[in-house]
Protein backbone atom coordinates (compact mmCIF):
# COMPACT_ATOMS: atom_id res chain seq x y z
CA UNK A 1 0.00 0.00 0.00
CA UNK A 2 1.22 3.07 -0.73
CA UNK A 3 -1.04 5.05 1.95
CA UNK A 4 0.47 3.00 4.18
CA UNK A 5 4.07 4.82 3.34
CA UNK A 6 2.62 8.17 4.35
CA UNK A 7 0.85 7.50 7.51
CA UNK A 8 3.61 8.72 9.86
CA UNK A 9 2.20 12.25 8.00
CA UNK A 10 -1.22 11.83 9.61
CA UNK A 11 -0.20 10.36 12.86
CA UNK A 12 1.98 13.99 13.32
CA UNK A 13 -1.28 15.85 12.16
CA UNK A 14 -3.66 14.33 14.57
CA UNK A 15 -1.06 14.42 17.47
CA UNK A 16 -0.36 18.04 16.39
CA UNK A 17 -4.13 18.52 16.47
CA UNK A 18 -4.74 16.84 20.22
CA UNK A 19 -1.89 18.93 21.76
CA UNK A 20 -2.89 22.21 19.71
CA UNK A 21 -6.93 21.63 21.43
CA UNK A 22 -5.59 21.23 25.19
CA UNK A 23 -3.01 24.10 24.89
CA UNK A 24 -5.68 26.31 23.23
CA UNK A 25 -7.97 25.51 25.87
CA UNK A 26 -5.03 26.51 28.88
CA UNK A 27 -5.12 29.54 26.81
CA UNK A 28 -8.43 30.16 26.99
CA UNK A 29 -9.25 29.34 30.62
CA UNK A 30 -6.40 31.38 31.67
CA UNK A 31 -7.82 34.25 29.29
CA UNK A 32 -8.13 37.24 32.24
CA UNK A 33 -4.61 36.43 33.82
CA UNK A 34 -2.11 39.32 32.18
CA UNK A 35 0.91 36.67 32.20
CA UNK A 36 -0.72 35.03 29.17
CA UNK A 37 -1.72 38.10 27.09
CA UNK A 38 0.49 40.16 24.38
CA UNK A 39 2.48 37.30 23.51
CA UNK A 40 4.94 38.16 20.68
CA UNK A 41 4.22 35.26 18.64
CA UNK A 42 0.40 34.13 19.00
CA UNK A 43 0.57 30.01 19.65
CA UNK A 44 -1.28 29.40 16.29
CA UNK A 45 1.72 31.05 14.35
CA UNK A 46 4.26 28.45 16.92
CA UNK A 47 2.57 25.54 15.96
CA UNK A 48 1.87 26.50 12.36
CA UNK A 49 5.77 26.61 12.46
CA UNK A 50 6.53 23.59 13.98
CA UNK A 51 3.89 21.60 12.28
CA UNK A 52 5.50 22.38 9.00
CA UNK A 53 8.67 21.76 10.23
CA UNK A 54 7.35 18.29 11.08
CA UNK A 55 5.64 17.43 8.14
CA UNK A 56 9.09 18.74 6.08
CA UNK A 57 11.31 16.24 8.53
CA UNK A 58 9.09 13.27 7.75
CA UNK A 59 8.69 13.87 4.44
CA UNK A 60 11.80 13.77 3.81
CA UNK A 61 12.46 10.68 6.05
CA UNK A 62 10.28 8.89 4.33
CA UNK A 63 11.96 9.83 0.64
CA UNK A 64 15.60 8.80 2.00
CA UNK A 65 14.30 5.36 3.51
CA UNK A 66 13.06 4.51 0.23
CA UNK A 67 16.40 5.22 -1.56
CA UNK A 68 18.56 4.07 1.98
CA UNK A 69 17.19 2.92 5.24
CA UNK A 70 20.80 3.46 6.57
CA UNK A 71 20.86 7.60 6.72
CA UNK A 72 17.66 7.70 8.25
CA UNK A 73 19.03 8.64 11.39
CA UNK A 74 21.05 10.89 10.35
CA UNK A 75 19.20 12.72 8.21
CA UNK A 76 16.92 12.91 11.24
CA UNK A 77 19.66 14.50 13.16
CA UNK A 78 20.64 17.03 10.24
CA UNK A 79 17.22 18.44 10.21
CA UNK A 80 16.31 18.54 13.73
CA UNK A 81 19.51 21.21 14.09
CA UNK A 82 18.91 22.97 11.69
CA UNK A 83 14.86 23.24 13.34
CA UNK A 84 16.93 24.20 16.21
CA UNK A 85 18.60 26.60 14.24
CA UNK A 86 15.80 28.06 12.85
CA UNK A 87 14.03 27.87 16.20
CA UNK A 88 16.49 30.13 18.16
CA UNK A 89 16.77 32.45 14.88
CA UNK A 90 12.49 32.89 15.67
CA UNK A 91 13.27 33.05 19.54
CA UNK A 92 15.77 35.76 19.69
CA UNK A 93 13.16 38.66 19.68
CA UNK A 94 11.37 37.12 22.74
CA UNK A 95 15.08 36.56 24.12
CA UNK A 96 16.26 40.03 23.47
CA UNK A 97 12.75 41.47 25.01
CA UNK A 98 12.85 42.78 28.41
CA UNK A 99 9.01 43.06 28.78
CA UNK A 100 7.52 41.02 32.12
CA UNK A 101 5.66 38.02 29.87
CA UNK A 102 8.47 37.32 28.29
CA UNK A 103 9.38 34.38 30.67
CA UNK A 104 6.08 32.66 30.35
CA UNK A 105 6.57 33.09 26.06
CA UNK A 106 9.88 31.48 26.47
CA UNK A 107 8.34 28.55 28.58
CA UNK A 108 5.77 28.05 26.00
CA UNK A 109 7.87 28.35 23.48
CA UNK A 110 10.32 25.74 24.63
CA UNK A 111 7.08 23.03 25.70
CA UNK A 112 6.14 23.46 22.11
CA UNK A 113 9.45 22.94 21.00
CA UNK A 114 10.06 19.74 23.15
CA UNK A 115 6.70 18.79 22.42
CA UNK A 116 6.72 19.03 18.65
CA UNK A 117 10.50 17.18 19.10
CA UNK A 118 8.73 14.07 20.96
CA UNK A 119 6.34 13.69 18.11
CA UNK A 120 8.93 13.91 15.42
CA UNK A 121 10.84 11.35 17.43
CA UNK A 122 8.44 8.66 17.94
CA UNK A 123 7.25 8.59 15.02
CA UNK A 124 10.23 8.37 13.22
CA UNK A 125 11.23 5.26 15.15
CA UNK A 126 7.93 4.20 13.57
CA UNK A 127 9.14 4.95 10.22
CA UNK A 128 12.39 3.06 11.59
CA UNK A 129 11.11 -0.29 12.82
CA UNK A 130 8.09 -0.74 9.66
CA UNK A 131 9.86 -3.50 7.98
CA UNK A 132 8.89 -2.93 3.86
Amino acid sequence: MKLKKYQALSEVFCLSLIVYTIHKLFFHFNDNNPKFQNFHYPIEVIYGFFFGFSILLLYVLILVKAKNIDHVGNTFMLITILKMGVSYVILSPILDSGLANMAIEKINFFIVFALFLAIETVVSIRILNNSQ
